[in-house]
Protein backbone atom coordinates (compact mmCIF):
# COMPACT_ATOMS: atom_id res chain seq x y z
CA UNK A 1 0.00 0.00 0.00
CA UNK A 2 2.95 2.14 0.82
CA UNK A 3 6.25 2.61 -0.75
CA UNK A 4 9.02 1.55 1.42
CA UNK A 5 10.61 5.36 1.64
CA UNK A 6 7.03 6.37 3.28
CA UNK A 7 6.39 3.66 5.22
CA UNK A 8 9.82 4.70 6.92
CA UNK A 9 8.59 7.96 6.48
CA UNK A 10 5.44 7.28 8.85
CA UNK A 11 5.10 5.92 12.01
CA UNK A 12 2.28 2.94 12.24
CA UNK A 13 -0.07 3.53 15.01
CA UNK A 14 -0.05 1.46 17.73
CA UNK A 15 -3.28 -0.38 17.45
CA UNK A 16 -6.64 -0.56 15.31
CA UNK A 17 -7.92 1.01 17.95
CA UNK A 18 -6.21 4.38 17.29
CA UNK A 19 -7.88 5.14 14.33
CA UNK A 20 -11.05 5.31 16.57
CA UNK A 21 -10.27 8.51 17.86
CA UNK A 22 -12.70 11.49 18.69
CA UNK A 23 -13.53 13.31 15.28
CA UNK A 24 -12.68 9.94 13.63
CA UNK A 25 -13.86 10.51 9.71
CA UNK A 26 -14.15 6.61 9.26
CA UNK A 27 -17.33 6.23 9.38
CA UNK A 28 -18.12 9.41 7.00
CA UNK A 29 -16.61 7.28 4.08
CA UNK A 30 -13.07 9.19 4.03
CA UNK A 31 -9.47 8.39 4.35
CA UNK A 32 -8.73 8.31 8.00
CA UNK A 33 -5.70 9.72 10.09
CA UNK A 34 -5.49 9.25 13.71
CA UNK A 35 -2.82 11.07 15.42
CA UNK A 36 0.71 9.61 15.19
CA UNK A 37 -0.26 6.73 12.75
CA UNK A 38 0.17 6.40 8.83
CA UNK A 39 -2.60 7.15 6.41
CA UNK A 40 -4.70 4.28 6.43
CA UNK A 41 -7.97 3.76 3.81
CA UNK A 42 -11.27 2.94 5.37
CA UNK A 43 -13.58 -0.15 4.28
CA UNK A 44 -14.72 0.80 1.03
CA UNK A 45 -11.73 2.31 -0.21
CA UNK A 46 -9.02 1.43 -2.63
CA UNK A 47 -5.75 0.93 -1.21
CA UNK A 48 -4.88 2.64 -4.55
CA UNK A 49 -6.49 6.03 -4.66
CA UNK A 50 -8.69 7.66 -2.26
CA UNK A 51 -11.99 7.32 -4.44
CA UNK A 52 -14.81 5.17 -3.08
CA UNK A 53 -15.87 1.53 -4.45
CA UNK A 54 -18.92 0.86 -5.14
CA UNK A 55 -20.87 -0.72 -1.91
CA UNK A 56 -24.46 -2.59 -1.97
CA UNK A 57 -26.85 -1.59 0.56
CA UNK A 58 -27.29 -3.97 2.94
CA UNK A 59 -24.60 -6.51 2.08
CA UNK A 60 -22.01 -7.95 4.09
CA UNK A 61 -18.83 -5.14 3.30
CA UNK A 62 -16.11 -5.77 5.45
CA UNK A 63 -15.22 -9.28 7.30
CA UNK A 64 -13.08 -8.99 10.59
CA UNK A 65 -11.43 -11.93 12.35
CA UNK A 66 -9.84 -11.68 15.79
CA UNK A 67 -6.49 -13.51 15.82
CA UNK A 68 -4.50 -14.70 18.95
CA UNK A 69 -0.73 -14.40 16.36
CA UNK A 70 -1.33 -12.15 13.64
CA UNK A 71 2.19 -12.96 12.10
CA UNK A 72 0.75 -16.42 12.35
CA UNK A 73 -2.47 -15.41 10.76
CA UNK A 74 -1.02 -13.55 7.90
CA UNK A 75 1.23 -16.56 7.37
CA UNK A 76 -1.79 -19.03 6.99
CA UNK A 77 -4.08 -17.33 5.26
CA UNK A 78 -1.36 -16.48 2.59
CA UNK A 79 -0.05 -19.98 2.33
CA UNK A 80 -3.48 -21.71 2.33
CA UNK A 81 -5.27 -19.36 0.22
CA UNK A 82 -2.60 -16.83 -1.41
CA UNK A 83 -4.13 -13.70 0.81
CA UNK A 84 -2.36 -10.32 0.58
CA UNK A 85 -2.53 -7.98 3.38
CA UNK A 86 -1.77 -3.92 3.97
CA UNK A 87 -0.17 -3.60 7.25
CA UNK A 88 -1.44 -1.22 10.24
CA UNK A 89 1.04 -1.36 12.79
CA UNK A 90 1.06 -4.57 15.47
CA UNK A 91 -2.60 -5.42 16.01
CA UNK A 92 -3.93 -5.35 13.06
CA UNK A 93 -3.73 -6.27 9.00
CA UNK A 94 -6.14 -5.82 6.67
CA UNK A 95 -7.36 -8.25 3.64
CA UNK A 96 -6.40 -6.67 0.23
CA UNK A 97 -8.98 -7.70 -2.16
CA UNK A 98 -9.34 -7.21 -6.35
CA UNK A 99 -10.46 -3.39 -5.51
CA UNK A 100 -10.63 -2.26 -2.04
CA UNK A 101 -9.87 -4.24 1.40
CA UNK A 102 -12.31 -7.27 2.15
CA UNK A 103 -11.79 -7.48 5.88
CA UNK A 104 -9.23 -7.83 8.83
CA UNK A 105 -7.15 -9.45 11.22
CA UNK A 106 -7.20 -8.05 14.74
CA UNK A 107 -4.87 -9.08 17.49
CA UNK A 108 -7.23 -10.07 19.99
CA UNK A 109 -6.34 -11.91 23.55
CA UNK A 110 -8.52 -15.09 22.48
CA UNK A 111 -10.89 -16.08 20.35
CA UNK A 112 -14.66 -17.22 21.19
CA UNK A 113 -15.40 -19.64 19.49
CA UNK A 114 -19.41 -19.78 17.81
CA UNK A 115 -19.48 -16.35 15.95
CA UNK A 116 -20.78 -16.02 12.21
CA UNK A 117 -19.60 -18.77 9.77
CA UNK A 118 -17.42 -17.06 6.95
CA UNK A 119 -17.85 -19.44 3.85
CA UNK A 120 -15.26 -18.58 1.12
CA UNK A 121 -15.32 -19.77 -2.41
CA UNK A 122 -13.26 -22.40 -4.25
CA UNK A 123 -12.83 -23.55 -7.32
CA UNK A 124 -11.34 -26.42 -6.90
CA UNK A 125 -12.62 -27.95 -2.91
CA UNK A 126 -10.18 -30.91 -2.72
CA UNK A 127 -7.17 -28.77 -3.25
CA UNK A 128 -8.43 -26.12 -1.15
CA UNK A 129 -8.58 -28.98 1.88
CA UNK A 130 -5.05 -29.96 0.88
CA UNK A 131 -3.87 -26.19 1.27
CA UNK A 132 -5.42 -25.61 4.89
CA UNK A 133 -4.07 -28.90 6.01
CA UNK A 134 -0.45 -27.95 4.78
CA UNK A 135 -0.79 -24.34 5.96
CA UNK A 136 -1.10 -25.62 9.42
CA UNK A 137 -5.21 -25.63 10.08
CA UNK A 138 -7.43 -28.07 11.04
CA UNK A 139 -10.42 -29.69 9.23
CA UNK A 140 -13.27 -29.14 11.45
CA UNK A 141 -16.05 -31.05 9.09
CA UNK A 142 -14.39 -33.02 5.97
CA UNK A 143 -16.07 -31.72 2.35
CA UNK A 144 -20.02 -32.80 2.64
CA UNK A 145 -22.41 -32.39 0.32
CA UNK A 146 -25.32 -29.47 0.81
CA UNK A 147 -27.77 -28.29 -1.92
CA UNK A 148 -25.44 -25.63 -3.18
CA UNK A 149 -22.81 -28.00 -4.00
CA UNK A 150 -19.78 -29.05 -1.68
CA UNK A 151 -18.03 -27.96 1.76
CA UNK A 152 -15.72 -27.85 4.41
CA UNK A 153 -15.25 -26.44 7.39
CA UNK A 154 -11.74 -25.92 8.88
CA UNK A 155 -10.31 -23.97 12.12
CA UNK A 156 -7.04 -21.55 11.46
CA UNK A 157 -4.69 -21.63 14.05
CA UNK A 158 -6.26 -19.13 16.39
CA UNK A 159 -9.59 -21.33 16.36
CA UNK A 160 -11.34 -19.47 13.98
CA UNK A 161 -14.19 -21.73 11.66
CA UNK A 162 -14.43 -20.58 8.36
CA UNK A 163 -16.11 -22.31 5.38
CA UNK A 164 -15.02 -23.20 1.96
CA UNK A 165 -17.88 -24.75 -0.57
CA UNK A 166 -17.60 -25.23 -4.34
CA UNK A 167 -20.81 -26.05 -6.62
CA UNK A 168 -21.24 -29.96 -7.12
CA UNK A 169 -19.39 -31.19 -10.07
CA UNK A 170 -20.88 -31.62 -13.34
Amino acid sequence: MFSARARASRPLADSFADWFTEGSELFAGRRVRAPGSCTVHAPGHSALSSAPTMHTHHAIDYIELHVTDLAEAKRFYTAAFGWAFNDYGPAYAGIQGPERELGGLALADEVTPGGPLVVLYSDALDASVTAVERAGGSIVEPPFDFPGGRRFHFSDPSGNVLAVWSPRAS
